[in-house]
């Protein structure tokens, strides 16, 4: 490698992209001893060649930046270097140097085995879990991109606190998993969702990956008897939206202008947020835009290392190691292209440094007559690197979570959510009861757990004795028919025909015209706490009705609501269906139908910084009722 100067300074040069490849070689093989910043540098040829021996403090300084770069690389990659206090040393010339080694952790790393199927719901729960245990270092905006309330305190707190950083290991036992595909409209989700916080429902704590305060509050709100438990700025933000709920003032229905609708109003553009990455296949940042993870060359590098460092002294052929590393390919041109590629990793993994005494990156040692005559991989002598394959207890946990969330979440169709309920039994298998964090996604509910109970009868063509929440937090009781669950934008629904109490079945059955009856509704599981099914003496027979015509009824049985803002413009407003706006002394008079008024009560209050009045007084009752009700928990 050549070294450029520039001002008497020493600039490095990396004409290969291999040093990361060398300083994971040198600490492996030097592992478990520390080594200090001056035996990196000449041991490292890429160090080597740019700063020598550390003589002057350019050298240093210089060789200090690059390598923590290097080491932020590696780390980003889930491979981490652990570094201690400056010890002196008698060579060091009366200089203390800071000693590194690998961060391999004090429990083994776990392998088993998994088969194709596996490799698409993996590779989405793995591109989860990164996510949810990326740092908040990637996650830092400008002043000017600060989106929400929370002081910029809360954008320096990890998403989830205490994750492990994910590492290249899982590549090592689940080969081909780099080349996945992973699904558009799941990488947009998981992205668009850039902070967590700890929510408590049910006794369960929750990590729950949110947009910004206003989404959170919807979550909170939306699960009856949850509450935020940390950070203490995101508790504090949700706070601060129950106490200005409290405080709305009575809107009356009528308008001044004629409204228009708030989809065709103009808003300003909002200033984009800026995304931080630091590597193409998207370890260790949230700004994903391609739902493709191949990844850099350094790191599909390291992911072939560490497979063949989990794998010694089996064999595979080039064209197989082809497909599993690079993609499969399509024509004869792509696979020949493929396989060099592989055979160029391969020359690279086993390069002997010119100088001897510098260790380079032979990583192992090959059957160079079986790879020439055959075309055949088979590795040995590793440097140790077989420590680093497999997963680490903590992130199985957390890719175990992941798993489960996408197998009851209504993110995958349901087909991908059948192969997902296979690997999760596989996973959880390997995990300690009760280590396994529980993990949702805003807008995209877990099955609630009445789910099973409604479906079952709706199978059988029975009643339904339920309790629910209604929008001011209270606890309601009723009988229903269910006829139909779906999912709409992520929230599980079922339409039911409400029974009054005086017409449960008795010795003679009610005849129930349900295509014709007004008295239909569409609940939220979610708010169900409890299904109980009554069995009639005949089934009750629910025409199947579509989905649009079911959300039609709820519309027309719906509620004439408005709500003032205190700015015109406000974003979340357009998306409202079915919304009107007029200007507003200072911001505008939104009008709607409300066909849920506990979703209306829940978005008031989510958007409580910018409400300051809310009709009719039946609704702002229940708002501020339920305002109350919170802060009441909150104290």
């Amino acid at each position: 490698m050549a070294e450029g100067s520039s001002n008497g300074r020493r600039r490095f040069s990396d004409k290969w992209g291999k040093h990361e490849l060398d300083v994971l070689a040198v600490l492996s093989s030097a592992f478990p001893q520390w080594l200090t910043s001056r035996q990196i540098a000449q041991r490292v040829k890429a160090y080597a060649d740019s700063y020598g021996e550390l003589a002057d403090q350019a050298a240093k300084a210089a060789f200090a930046k690059q390598f923590q770069r290097d080491r932020a690389k590696l780390a980003a990659m889930g491979i981490a270097i652990e570094s201690r206090q400056p010890e002196y040393s008698s060579k060091s010339d009366g200089q203390d140097f800071a000693s590194y080694r690998l961060q391999l952790g004090d429990d083994p790393r776990i392998r088993m085995h998994f088969e194709s199927d596996d490799m698409p719901i993996l590779a989405a729960a793995n591109y989860l879990a990164q996510s949810l245990s990326s740092s908040s270092n990637a996650l830092k905006p400008t002043a000017s991109a600060q989106t929400h309330d929370d002081s910029k305190d809360s954008r320096t707190a990890p998403r989830v606190p205490h994750i492990p950083v994910p590492g290249l290991g899982l590549d090592s036992i689940a080969p081909g998993l780099g080349t996945q595909k992973i699904p558009k409209n799941l990488v947009d989700v998981i992205d668009s969702r850039r902070f967590a916080a700890t929510v408590e429902a049910d006794g369960e704590l929750i990590n729950v990956a949110y947009t910004d305060s206003d989404d959170l509050a919807m979550f909170v709100l939306e699960h009856p008897g949850s509450s935020v438990k940390s950070p203490r700025e995101a508790a504090d933000a949700f706070e601060r939206r129950l106490n200005a709920a409290v405080s709305f003032d009575l809107a009356d229905l009528g308008n001044k202008t004629t409204p228009v609708p708030a989809a065709e109003r103009i808003v300003p553009a909002s200033v984009p947020v800026p995304v931080v990455t630091s590597s193409k296949n998207g370890h260790g940042k949230r700004g994903l835009t391609t739902s493709s993870q191949t990844g850099s060359e350094v790191d599909r590098r390291l992911r072939l290392m560490l497979f063949l460092s989990a794998h010694l002294g089996e064999e595979y052929t080039l064209d197989e190691l082809a497909d599993r590393f690079i993609e499969k390919s399509h024509t004869d041109e792509e696979k020949r292209r493929a396989i060099a590629v592989v055979r160029k990793d391969i020359g690279t993994l086993t390069t002997v440094s010119d100088d001897g005494e510098i260790a380079g990156s032979q990583f192992f040692d090959i059957d160079w007559s079986l790879l020439e005559d055959s075309g055949v991989v088979s590795a040995t002598n590793s440097l140790g690197l077989e420590r680093l394959a497999g997963i680490s207890p903590q992130y199985l946990s957390l890719l175990t979570a992941s798993v489960s969330y996408l197998a009851h979440s209504p993110l995958l169709p349901e087909d991908a959510r059948h192969n997902a309920l296979s690997l999760y039994a596989k996973l959880r298998t390997h995990t300690v009861p009760g280590s396994t964090p529980w993990l949702s996604l805003t807008g995209y509910e877990l099955e609630p757990p009445t789910l099973p109970i409604i479906q079952e009868a709706i199978k059988a063509g029975s009643y339904l004795d339920i309790e629910y929440t209604d929008g001011a937090g209270r606890t309601r009781g009723k009988e229903v028919v269910p006829a139909k669950v779906f999912v709409d934008e992520g929230v599980y629904y079922v339409a039911v025909w409400n029974m009054p109490h005086n017409e449960l079945p008795a010795d003679e059955e009610p005849v129930i015209d349900a295509s014709t009856s007004d008295e239909w509704s569409v609940l939220r599981i979610a708010r169900i706490g409890k299904a109980e099914i009554i069995t009639p003496k005949e089934p009750v027979h629910i025409p199947d009705v579509p989905v649009d015509e079911l959300r039609q009824w709820s519309f027309d049985n719906g509620t004439e609501a408005v709500f003032v803002t205190d700015k015109p413009d406000l974003p979340f407003i357009a998306k409202l269906p079915g919304a009107t706006v007029e200007p507003w002394d200072n911001g505008e008079k939104v009008h709607l139908t409300v066909s849920s008024d506990s979703w209306f009560v829940a978005f008031c209050i989510a958007h409580a910084r910018h409400i300051t009045a809310v009709g009719p007084e039946t609704l702002r009752t229940m708002v501020t009722a339920r305002a109350q009700r919170e802060l009441s928990v909150t104290s």
